[in-house]
Order: structure tokens, then sequence, then C-alpha cells
């Protein structure tokens, strides 16, 4: 007998059934698997393994890029790099800090910038997956209008999950050693995914993540522990004098975070010393402020609208500041070819920003040293890592927090070197399993990396790999 031929109404309900599920699949594929980018514009095909992608986490479409080692991927550790702000894309630190490019600034006639390979790439020597978070950071977005709001525990929640989530579907990497790293901004964001991690690690949470230690570089810590160590910063460069350092600290108590209004001795003493260094480049003391007074007044900065600049670097040398850089970043990632290479999704970031300033975000953690404290009960490794001229967040500051920790010094306060030549100074701390290496960078600013990337690399290549700076 003759097969009974299916109904138009079946086939019907069949074919929407099937065109349905292939929407789901492909919507699936497309929220978290990535792709691998094997030609940028400006640089060209590509010498080492570059993939871009997104990983869903609730409403939020993470953005990240992820360069596996140039060394030895299968031994090599995995990093999970986050940049500061909050808002700030982690391809400033893949371009300016860390990874194997960087922009050909010297030698820049306009249109679409020319990418170099980078010698000194942290991605040398380890794995490292660059994150834009949170979400309205650089290419990162939102599927609906309440979820662009986040904050410092949000961000944080939703880092780990995006790294459970992005090894789970990268499982070839869950076997080697983890860190979690950041700089600026994100001090106070990288010890909160290490505290989830650690957390999920004694839940016996699947996966199993290989944690081995975290890094911070130039690390917002505690709030009020930061400003005051501006003002001990500023009299220990001799940026303000003995005799306005004592009346400060006189008038203050010591205390130059939160003052009483009505105590106006110590208003005056902070607004003399508020004089003496308005006028410097906060991210580094001995660089230029990116200010135009002449001879074009009417373009004061490139934080403005740094697309309008036109720059020639040979020609502008004595106008030249560090913003200048920057740039470049805006004019090669909004292009839509460089857009189409990297993966992204048209129409979800109209325009591209190095740091979003308007996110919609609450700074609900002043401190997290107290989570640094739960962490040194650990075995974990600990780099934290500041340039000496950084007046966003100076040096004295870090070893206002590490002290607080309570640890013991094993190694004592030491230069090290690159080359013969004096690269900064280091201390080792420890404490039952936890080892804790503090390096400063000699004349680097806000953030070390991005002044000095070879003696960096050298610094974080012997600490990651266990030996002494």
């Amino acid at each position: 007998m003759a097969a009974k031929r299916p109904s138009n109404s079946s086939m019907f309900h069949g074919g929407l059934f099937l065109r349905l599920l292939l929407v789901v699949l492909v919507s699936a594929n497309a929220a978290s698997a990535g792709s691998i980018v094997e030609y940028l514009p400006g640089y060209g095909n590509l010498t080492f393994k570059l993939e871009t992608g997104y990983v869903s986490v609730g409403d939020s479409e993470l953005f990240y890029y992820f360069i596996e080692s140039q060394g030895n991927p299968q031994t090599d550790p995995f990093f999970l790099w986050l940049t500061g702000g909050p808002g700030c894309s982690s391809f400033n630190g893949l371009i300016y800090e860390i990874g194997p490019m960087e922009f050909d600034i010297h030698n820049y006639p306009g249109g679409l910038p020319r990418l170099l390979p980078y010698k000194y790439a942290w991605t040398k020597t380890a794995s490292i997956l660059f994150l834009d978070a949170p979400v309205g950071t650089g290419f990162s977005y939102s599927t609906s209008a309440d979820g662009w709001s986040s904050s410092d525990t949000d961000s944080a929640l939703e880092t780990y999950e995006f790294l459970r989530k992005w090894l789970i579907e990268h499982p070839k990497y869950l076997p080697l050693q983890l860190y979690v790293g950041g700089d600026s901004y994100s001090g106070i964001i990288v010890p909160l995914v290490v505290k989830h991690i650690v957390d999920a690690i004694d839940e016996h949470t699947v996966p199993r993540f290989n944690l081995q230690g975290y890094l911070v570089g130039s690390p917002t810590t505690d709030e009020n522990i930061n400003t005051n160590a501006k003002v001990v910063f500023a009299h220990r460069l001799a940026l303000i004098s003995d005799e306005l350092y004592e009346a400060a600290k006189e008038n203050c108590n010591g205390n130059y975070a939160d003052v009483d209004p009505s105590n106006t001795k110590c208003l005056s003493s902070l607004g003399e010393i508020q004089h003496c260094v308005k006028d410097l480049f906060r991210n580094d003391i001995l660089e230029p402020k990116c200010v135009f007074e002449s001879p074009e007044p009417t373009r004061r900065s490139l934080d403005e609208k740094p697309g309008d600049f036109i720059l020639n670097t040979p020609k502008l040398e004595e106008f030249w500041c560090r913003n200048f850089n920057y740039a470049l970043s805006y004019i090669w990632a909004n292009d839509e070819s460089v857009q189409e290479a990297l993966n992204v999704r048209v129409g979800t970031v109209k325009y591209w920003s190095r740091c979003n300033k308007s996110l919609s975000y609450t700074k609900d953690v002043q401190s997290v040293i107290d989570v640094h404290r739960y962490l040194s009960k650990k075995q974990l490794e600990v780099l934290v890592e500041v340039g000496d001229r950084d007046l966003v967040v100076p040096y004295p500051g870090a070893v206002e927090w590490i002290r607080l920790l309570n640890l013991t010094i094993v190694s004592p306060w030491r230069p090290w070197f690159v080359d013969g030549e004096i690269a900064g100074y280091t201390e080792k701390h420890s404490q039952n399993g936890y080892r804790l290496t503090y390096a400063t960078v000699k004349g680097a600013g806000h953030t070390a990396p991005e002044y000095y990337r070879r003696e960096c690399y050298y610094m974080f290549k012997r600490w990651v790999h266990y030996y002494p700076l």
C-alpha cells in the first residue's frame, strides 16, 4: 500500500518547527561561539592566533579578544585580562600595553592607522583573554534597556560567569594554570572575580578551575587610602614643599579623604596642594598635559573629540601629549572594515570608545582590602606592579594596603634589572602559601606597561614562570 502523503497543514507546522529550530541554533551559536581572525586591516595576515566573539551573560553580550600564547600554548599559563575605567576597552591593554601589536604612531599620514608587530608582548609567554567589561565597554552591549546598568558587584559576577562559560566552550585551556589580571580601576574587580573563582573551587563547581594567582597593576584598591597617598606622593616627589606637607598633616590629622567641611584649615591646605598639582598630567607627572594653549586654542583635548584630530607626530612633536597615541584607536576601531574583520555585530555599538565615560555604573565597592585578606588564606601567586610617576593611583597607597595584610617579608626591598639597567624595586611577601610580589617600574606612569613595555614584559615573564624579578 502506498504511503500516505502528509497534509499541507502538517507540512506547514513541520517546516515552521524546522525554521524556528534553525533560528534557535543560529542564535545560540552567534551568542557564544567565537571566530578565528586571520587578517586585520592595517596589519595584514596575522602572525598569531586571534579569536574574537561574544559570550552571553544574562542580557549582556560580552565581547572578547583571545590571543593564544605564541610560546608554548599547551603549557603556558592562561590569563583573563581586564582594563580599568570603569568602561575602558580591553583593546587598550592589547594595543598599548601587553599585546603583540602596536600602532605605527610615528609614521601616520592619515587614513586607517597602520599596525606593527610588537616584540615584547606578554602573549609571547601566556595565552590572554581580553574582555570588554562591564557591559557598555568597547564592543560589549546589552539586549535590553534595563541591562545597560552595572556596578562593581555586578561586573565582577558577570566577568566570572563569562570566564566559566568561555572555558566550558574551550575545554582545552581548562588544565592550564589560570590567572586573572587587570590594571587601574580593575584593581577593584580582579580580586572580586578571583574570590568568585576560589569560592567555586571550594564548592566543587564544574568546571574545575586551575587557579594559580592574580595580577593587579596600578590598582585602585581602597578609595580613602588612594586619596591619602596622593598627598604623600606629592611630597615625596617634591611637588609640594615640606612646610605645606607638614601643615596639611597637622591640619587634616593625616586624613585627606572625607574632610569635615568645618575644618577650614585642612581645606585651605588641600587647596594649596591642589594649586601645586592641578596643571600636571596625573598619569605621568613628567609628561605634558593634553591641553592646547597654542597654536590651536579651540581644540583643547583629545578627550573631547579624538576623531577630529589628524595626526602627524613629527610635525607636532613639540605639542605632543599621550592622548595623541590614543586617537589612532578611535580611527581604527570605528572603521567598518576593521569591525567586519573582528566579527563585530553590525549596529550593536554606534560608536566605539576607548573609554566609555557615559556608563550607567555604580561604584558600590569602596575597598577590596578585606577581599585580598580573604585571598591571602589561599595558596596563590600575586603580583602588584606600579609606576613610580603615577599620580592617579600613587605607589604609597599600594605599600599601605599591602602592609595592612600583615604578611611576612621574605625578600626585602631591592632593585630589579633588565639588561643590567635598573628597572624598578621589588619586595616579596608570603604567608601560608600566599606569595605576593610587589614591584615598582622606574619612570613609569599610569599604567606601567604602557610606558615601559619591554621592562614590564620581563617582569611578567619572570614572575609568571616562578623566577625572581
